[in-house]
């Protein structure tokens, strides 16, 4: 059939069906899926509910229905980012509570009553001794229950370490202590063993960890740990067993995350050599990217150039065989018997939980984090593109182009550009279908995903091209970005602008005050100072600046002149700005700061804050805010007309050119 022309219309104007009501309109954030007595389970963050986590549940023939009560909100803040929230064992479940802080367990079989195994804790940020819990396993009898513990000290970071909470006298015994972090711990199938990492200031998990194992018995733990792999400058990742209790780990010690098989006395072997990786880094936990289907094959989720594949590994050859399914990012992979889980998504496809039958090979989506009843060619697809930027290297990214198969752009006319700049900033960018992003490429926006150098999935040395770098490798690699674009022709070089969260809106603020490249820009919950980072951050990322600047105060130097609040006569050109003010990561003074310097210079911006919101928005009223906020400021700015004007978000110094 042919199709009907498209009506030309200047871009950023675009009509679309894709408003930020029908994006969020039963919008779900899904994780940690788990199977046990064939049932699937799942985390659902749910921001129409205020962003409150449940855990649900369903099998085969029978409807998903919520496990946990409708007060509950079913989340972790060890380390602020948390995960690894519930942990679902023999028709038990083992979760925490947000609201209440407890850990409880709960019979999700019968009708036995909640059991509390322990009460009290509250916030860690208080009172000395208050604590709070994560990374929960249960020995295979189901008679005890370790945790990553958080607990707060007066006058002194918190304190981490593991516990372990028997279920007839939950008063916890110490697994292990004397390490600054700890995750992952996990018991072999007999029970008799206990793995885990730890890891020390002023490492990332991503930077070195340590693997340990412990004996355990009825009674609990036994002897001293042993110290199995890793180290300072090696990366271990979700350490596990196989079916006959073969110690199993992801290590970067060949520089990149590839799978090793721990044999008794032997030297750990590298199942399968090759330049891709079958870790991630661990910002939360309770993540996982490969597991046993017997004693010879190995489930795994590997990334190669930024797109994921599942894939079956022979553990005896090493030979790797892609299951041949439409996923390009897979995480949270589990197996029960002949059937496997776990969440992923395509590029025209949103992020499912799916179930796999691993004999017929068949698989089944079970929950989507949205539904929307668009055509095919409504999307825009992710391109990689790998671009020239400084010192002779080359970086990675994905390009979406404007697409609406009603609209198109004026003849001559080339469309604007938003630059994104992931967070972490040792994270990525994945190809999966994003509505966020088909809301500005549905208006006639180009958009372009920056995996710039630091980013995970291409190796350690990638991810440490930003060692002592911040702040300049990524922000060169994004400018580095809209100029290739613009140079080949695809970008209107004069409507660039450049948008990130958390660490991408550092490397948003650095691009608009030391390059001119953009015309405008917005920092959601950006970074504009490092010393008051350094300072003001929590246990988890304390040190962290250390690997991507300089030890501090040290090197303060350092930290003054890669922020750009000190350099606010540099920055010309429009800005809007989104924080939570319950924002332990960045504090809210940060935005302020940057705010108040450009309203003493007359530049337009706009500062819009959220009352409750922690690191990230989610409340479902406070993310369409933003999105449509966004839009509005740059079609103020670009000269384009909107069909948004979200309240509280007025633009100051609106009309004042650029200087």
């Amino acid at each position: 059939m042919k199709s009907q022309p498209r009506s030309p219309q200047p871009y950023g104007s675009w009509p679309t069906p894709l408003t930020s009501e029908r994006i969020l309109s039963g919008a779900l954030r899904l994780g940690r899926p788990q199977l046990d007595r064939g049932w699937l389970y799942w985390l659902e963050g749910r921001p129409s509910e205020g962003g409150r986590q449940v855990v649900v549940r369903a099998r085969p023939g029978v409807a998903a229905e919520d496990v946990t009560g409708p007060e509950e909100n079913v989340r972790s803040l060890v380390h602020e980012y948390g995960g690894g929230e519930y942990r679902a064992h023999e028709g038990s479940l083992v979760y925490t509570d947000m609201a209440t802080g407890r850990v409880l367990v709960r019979d999700v079989a019968g009708e036995a009553p909640v059991q509390v195994v322990c009460s009290g804790v509250g916030d860690p940020g208080g009172e000395a001794g208050s604590a709070r819990y994560a990374d929960f396993a249960v020995s295979p009898d189901g008679a005890w229950v370790v945790a990553v513990e958080e607990r707060a000290r007066a006058g002194a970071e918190p304190e981490n370490r593991i516990v372990a909470f028997r279920l007839d006298a939950p008063t916890p015994r110490v697994v292990a202590s004397g390490h600054d972090f700890f995750s992952s711990p996990c018991f072999s199938p007999d029970g008799r063993s206990l793995a885990y990492l730890a890891w020390d200031h002023p490492n990332m998990p991503w930077d070195g960890t340590r693997l340990f194992v412990r004996a355990f018995a009825e009674d609990g733990p036994q002897g001293e740990a042993r110290w199995v792999a890793g180290g300072s400058s090696e990366s271990v990742f979700q350490p596990g067993f196989s079916p006959a209790g073969v110690l199993t780990f992801v290590s970067d010690r060949s520089g990149w995350w590839n799978l090793y098989r721990q044999e008794v006395d032997a030297e750990a072997r590298n199942l399968c050599p090759r330049d891709a990786e079958f870790g991630r880094p661990q910002w939360v936990f309770g993540m996982s990217t490969w597991a046993y289907r017997s004693e010879r094959e190995i489930l795994c989720s590997v990334s190669d150039e930024g797109f994921d594949r599942i894939c079956r590994l022979d553990v005896e050859t090493g030979e790797l065989e892609p299951l041949g399914l439409p996923e390009s990012n897979a995480v949270g992979l589990e197996i029960e018997r002949e059937i496997a889980c776990f969440v992923g998504g395509c590029p025209d496809r949103a992020a499912a939980i799916s179930r796999l039958d691993l004999e017929t090979g068949e698989a089944e989506i079970v929950r989507s984090s949205f539904e929307v009843s668009l055509p095919p060619e409504a999307f825009s697809l992710p391109e990689a593109i790998v671009f020239p930027t400084q010192g002779g290297r080359s970086a990675h990214a994905f390009f979406y182009p404007p697409t609406n198969p009603d609209f198109e752009g004026p003849a001559g006319e080339l469309p604007p550009l938003l630059v994104k700049s992931h967070g972490g900033p040792t994270s990525a960018t994945v190809p999966v279908l994003n509505l966020s992003i088909q809301y500005w490429t549905s208006r006639g926006f180009a958009v372009v995903d920056v995996n710039y150098g630091g980013s995970s999935g291409y190796g350690r040395a990638y991810r440490e091209r930003l060692a002592g770098s911040w702040g300049r490798v990524d922000v060169e690699d994004c400018v580095a970005a809209a100029t290739h674009l613009a140079e080949t022709g695809r970008v209107d070089p004069a409507r660039m602008a450049i948008s990130g969260g958390s660490a991408g809106g550092y490397t948003t603020l650095c691009a608009l005050t030391f390059h001119d490249t953009f015309a405008a820009g917005a920092s959601h919950y950006g970074i504009g100072d490092l010393e008051a980072l350094a300072r003001d951050t929590h246990k988890f990322e304390s040190r962290y600046l250390d690997g991507l600047v300089g030890p501090y105060p040290e090197r303060a130097d350092l930290y003054r002149e890669r922020s750009p609040i000190h350099f606010s006569e540099r920055l010309g050109c429009p800005v809007i700005f989104f924080q939570g003010l319950e924002d332990k990561v960045v504090p809210p003074n940060q935005a302020e700061a940057m705010v108040a310097a450009l309203a003493a210079r007359g530049i337009p911006h706009s500062h819009v804050t959220f009352p409750g919101e922690q690191h990230g928005f989610r409340r479902a009223e406070n993310i369409q805010t933003a999105l449509e906020g966004e839009l509005y400021f740059y079609g103020r700015i670009f000269g384009f007309e909107t069909d948004v004007a979200p309240a509280g978000v007025e633009i100051v110094n609106e009309g004042v050119s650029r200087t």
